[in-house]
Parts: C-alpha cells; structure tokens; sequence
C-alpha cells in the first residue's frame, strides 16, 4: 500500500495517461473504421480494394511490430518531429481501426437490401445512402462488438508504455526498475485497468439498451 501512497502522483498521471490514449485512439479508430468501411461496400471498385488492402494489412500485422514500424521508420521517411504520444496514438488507431470496419460492414450487412435501392431510387446517392439511411440502421448491430473492439484497445494501449509513453505500463515498469515489490505494483495497475475496461462496458451496455428502447 506504501507504494501507492508515496507514488500517487505516477499513478494518477498513469492513469490518465491510459485514459485519454485510449481514448483519442478510439475515436481515430473509429473516423478511420467507418470510412474504411464505406470504402469496403462502395460500388467503385479501386475503394473497395484500398478497404480490403487497409483491413488486410492491419489485422495480420502484429501491434508490436507496428509501433516499431511507427517509432522506427515513419521518421525516417518523415522526419523525427512527431512526439511519442502521437507515434502511440497512429499505431494503435490505425491497427484498431482494422477491427472497427469490420465490425461497422458486418452490421452495414444487416441492413435489408430494399433499404439501399430505395433511396437509390429517391436519387440519393451512395454516399448520402450510406450516411443517412444504412448506418443508423446498422449503429444497433455494431455496438456489442465494438464494445469488445474499445476494450481490447485500451490493454493493447500497455505497449505505448515500453516506448516511453505516460501510461499505466510504463509507471509499473519506472517502479519496477526503481527496484520496488512487483507484486503490489502490478495489482494496482490490474485494478485501474479493471476500472477503465468495466466503464467502457457499463457506457456500451447503457447505450445498447437506449437503442434498444428506441428500436
């Protein structure tokens, strides 16, 4: 308990640091998965190809490798500005964003088909189709899997914490390397996880029953 006590501050930093990750990355994910999506059911088939090659590349390619990818290799090519927590943000949306277009074309698919090609024969077109009247039909069916996307980033975000990102892995391993007890550091740091991932379930589960009432 002395641990936490007298490292308040670094948890507390940690924490939110864990937080506003997982978050920001969240909503990178999701801009970047809806799209993709859209891209993956579009009639135009160059779309449909940088969808598949987008969701393709990032589901096989391993977190890890990305963020090596991301922290070694785009400053190389685009030079060396770019501060740790963006590197961590791009890596992290990006491989996320995979998972979100998939979860947003399956409940896209749910969508009876008479849907489409009767706004198609209002003259709306594809894109005005999709926004106003496939999505919010599918927004019912995406939530429950995006609920297990957001929370599976928010453990993937640990990896931010062994390059030199503020987060709750990184202050379980500055402690750890200060030669403190493991055992109560990492208890800490499973329990703030526990919190963050039990509050993202809680705000999924609240909003499905609201879509369920609204259905």
């Amino acid at each position: 308990m002395n641990v936490l006590l007298d490292h308040l501050p670094e948890f507390r930093d940690g924490f939110i640091g864990t937080v506003l990750l997982t978050a920001a990355s969240a909503l990178l994910a999701m801009v970047l998965g809806v799209v993709m999506a859209g891209f993956r059911v579009s009639p135009v088939p160059p779309l449909r190809f940088f969808g598949a090659a987008w969701v393709t590349l990032f589901r096989n390619t391993p977190l890890t490798l990305l963020f090596l990818v991301v922290w070694f290799v785009v400053p190389a090519v685009f030079g060396s500005g770019m501060n740790p927590w963006v590197k961590a943000l791009l890596a992290l949306g990006f491989y996320t964003s995979a998972f979100v277009c998939e979860a947003v074309r399956s409940g896209i698919s749910t969508v009876p088909l008479g849907q489409a090609e009767a706004a198609r024969s209002l003259g709306m077109s594809f894109f005005q189709t999709l926004r106003m009247i496939v999505l919010p039909q599918a927004t019912r069916t995406v939530i429950p899997p995006l609920s297990s996307i957001f929370i599976a980033l928010t453990k993937n975000s640990a990896i931010a914490g062994a390059f030199s990102v503020t987060e709750l892995f990184g202050v379980q391993k500055l402690l750890s390397d200060k030669g403190f007890a493991i055992a109560p550091i990492f208890l800490f740091v499973a329990l703030a996880y526990l919190v963050i991932t039990f509050t993202i379930s809680g705000l999924f589960r609240l909003l499905e029953r609201r879509m369920e009432v609204a259905r």
